[in-house]
């Protein structure tokens, strides 16, 4: 339940124009994001009838989504921004040679050296994975397979099965350890069973074929092997559930001992399993989706030693690809970016490897990055504007006509334990046991994420981390964590467009205003309702409110279910559900904390460039998803994605707030007003 989401600093400012404010080049060559503008707008559209391209359609028009892209968008160029940054500052580490060997700065030179060698990676070929290679040779029964799977999953290859370690969703003072249904490369199940997608199969099974023959195999063999991998994990996927039966994590929460889990899957040998995965002591741990774990125990009961050879050993290969010589990366890229996303080249190396730095250590990069970039009083100012958007739905939870009293009590208990974190951990992560060599690209990785997976190991049973955080602090997002009840705001997304020092009010809360509503209104989506002030998984609401929510978020489902980014493809109301609620929420909390401003006068009610504050607010809203996406990319999103195209994360909730009506008139029977009695709130 990661959620996304931005913020802002103080917005007591005098309104600035911004017509003559374009995307450009800022100091020292770096890209300048470009903030709300009215530039961007299409006058020439009713807004009465498509008030996205009213506010954004110049920039469409303008904007060309670039070779190295899937999508672009404001938060494309805003992210594009912060890997500059982050490349300044890799680069400068690169070349402290004479800092300590285990200080942030010298690790994060050293992985970004090592990423940046491709001489030495192109030289090494397959040889950093030849090792488990060997290993996976010698599988002659399914004890020795599993010493292989754990071995793999020690090092954060998630073949199989998918295992994480998170707070026990009904426990949430501890950590358990989670199974749950993986072992696919392909982006979901429906690929592997939706007639739609045969030709993406087909690209697959020769995508397979090409890495075998890369590593070795003759033609027909690797074919072979392709079609042995294609029916393993067409297998898994006729056992997974699909991504909206995930969503309930009522259904998706079994506790089970190791005892329990050996004498339901007899054929498979998970006390060695988790002996192996040093956790053959812990006292329970939670299956997401036990007739997965079924279907896997049975196919390794059945497959061949051969067959389960062959599927470890792409897996392996797969994962390890963008780490390895070149031919590996590009076909990996061919496939799953060109192929898959429409994307036409791959970004520049030094972002590749910005980015997998970032991954792997990246609250050391990011330790670095806020010591530059983020200023400390941004901070006070978010937590004035979180401030504000928590007393406007705090009130919303005291007056909200449909629930009855009993819920709303237990309502308000949780949304007084709410918390926030913004910017950064006050204490960073400490990876001085991670080996990292300038010469070492691929072990780099690797022992990176041994290091994170043998730490949560360790962690199984003991108290939740409180200080921790989700993402690292120059990443472009924010999330709700149900567990800790809490909304989180790295430094990377506290930036324009999102949040603009020099624009008024009415932009900073049409931006990051409405992102913040965005991530409360999370604690209370159709998800996060049913964990409790302590962020445990607990019925906690009346029958009759609870139908009352269903009903409400019903309707929301079905107003979006009628969108289609492309013909004959539309929008999966049930997987957008929760964000759909929570862009209803956040866009009508971050309006009535606008009013309130204007209200008490500390906004003044000052047209800027001939709009008024209400009608900023709303444009601004609009211009932060503002978003070109390649078709392959919308159809990949469409199927896996919980978050509406950006479009539509305008359209569906300002057909549903007469205040939008009322800024910008829209009359009765306009494409931009719902009937009155088909409008939907929630929150």
């Amino acid at each position: 339940m990661r959620r996304v989401v931005p913020l802002r600093l103080s917005l007591s400012r005098r309104p600035a124009s911004e017509s003559a404010r374009e995307p450009g080049r800022g100091p020292a060559g770096r890209p300048r994001t470009a903030s709300f503008s009215i530039g961007y707008m299409d006058p020439s559209t009713d807004p009465a009838e498509d008030f996205y391209r009213y506010a954004c359609g110049q920039w469409l028009d303008a904007n060309q989504i670039p070779p190295d892209k899937a999508r672009w968008g404001a938060l494309s160029e805003l992210t594009d921004r912060n890997f500059v940054l982050m490349k300044e500052i890799m680069e400068e580490a690169a070349r402290a040679e004479d800092e300590p060997s285990r200080s942030p700065r010298r690790q994060v030179g050293d992985f970004f050296a090592s990423a940046m060698d491709s001489q030495r990676r192109d030289a090494q070929g397959f040889r950093p994975i030849a090792p488990e290679l060997r290993r996976i040779a010698g599988i002659a029964s399914s004890v020795s397979f599993v010493d292989e799977l754990s071995r793999l999953h020690d090092q954060g290859v998630p073949a199989l099965f998918d295992s994480y370690v998170s707070p026990d969703d009904k426990n949430s003072l501890v950590y358990s350890l989670y199974l749950y249904q993986g072992g696919l490369s392909l982006p979901d199940r429906d690929y592997y069973l939706k007639r739609s997608f045969g030709p993406q199969r087909e690209a697959y099974l020769a995508h397979v074929a090409r890495m075998f023959v890369l590593l070795g195999e003759k033609p027909r063999s690797a074919e072979a092997a392709a079609d042995r991998v294609m029916r393993m994990e067409t297998l898994l996927a006729r056992s997974s559930r699909s991504r909206t039966a995930l969503r309930d994590p009522r259904r998706n929460y079994h506790r089970y001992t190791i005892e329990e889990l050996a004498d339901r899957n007899a054929e498979f040998p998970w006390r060695r399993y988790f002996y192996k995965r040093r956790a053959a002591k812990i006292p329970y741990l939670v299956v997401g989706q036990p007739a997965f774990l079924d279907a896997a125990s049975r196919m390794v009961r059945t497959a061949s030693k051969a067959d389960l050879g062959v599927y470890l050993r792409w897996h392996l290969m797969h994962r390890s690809a963008p780490y390895l010589h070149k031919s590996a990366e590009d076909e990996d890229f061919d496939f799953f970016n060109r192929r898959l996303m429409g994307q036409q080249q791959p970004e520049p190396q030094w972002k590749r490897a910005a980015i997998t730095v970032d991954s792997a250590i990246g609250e050391a990069s990011g330790r670095l990055y806020v010591e530059r970039h983020f200023p400390p009083q941004a901070r006070a100012r978010m937590a004035e504007l979180v401030k504000d958007l928590e007393s406007v739905f705090r009130d919303r939870l005291e007056s909200i006509s449909w629930m009855a009293e009993e819920t709303r009590k237990l309502a308000l208990a949780k949304f007084d334990r709410f918390t926030t974190k913004i910017g950064h951990p006050e204490t960073y992560r400490d990876y001085s046991s991670v080996v990292i060599r300038r010469d070492d690209y691929f072990g780099n990785v690797r022992r990176a994420s041994a290091f994170e997976v043998r730490r949560n190991v360790a962690r199984i049973g003991g108290p939740v981390d409180r200080t921790e955080w989700g993402m690292t602090p120059p990443t472009v997002n924010a999330y709700f964590n149900p567990n800790l009840n809490e909304i989180v705001f790295p430094a990377g997304i506290l930036q324009p467009p999102l949040f603009d020092i020099e624009m008024d009010d009415a932009v900073n809360l049409g931006g990051i205003g409405m992102v913040i509503g965005h991530e409360v209104t999370h604690g209370y989506d159709d998800q996060g309702r049913k964990f409790d002030a302590e962020g445990n998984l607990r019925d906690w609401w009346s029958e009759t409110d609870s139908r009352e929510f269903e009903a409400r978020a019903k309707e929301i489902t079905d107003e979006y279910s009628e969108f289609a980014p492309l013909p004959g493809a539309r929008v999966n109301g049930m997987l957008t559900r929760g964000e759909n609620i929570a862009d209803l929420g956040g866009v009508r909390i971050a309006y009535e904390a606008l009013r309130r401003r204007l209200e008490d006068g500390r906004t003044p009610r000052t047209r800027v460039d001939g709009f008024t504050p209400e009608q900023r607010f709303f444009l601004s809203f609009a211009q932060i998803w503002r978003s070109k996406v390649r078709e392959e990319e919308v159809k990949r999103l469409l199927t896996v994605d919980p978050h509406s195209p950006g479009r539509f994360r305008v359209l569906g909730p300002l057909v549903n707030l007469p205040e939008f009506w009322a800024a910008f008139k829209i009359p009765q029977g306009s494409a931009m007003r719902r009937p009155q009695e088909r409008v939907v709130e929630i929150w």
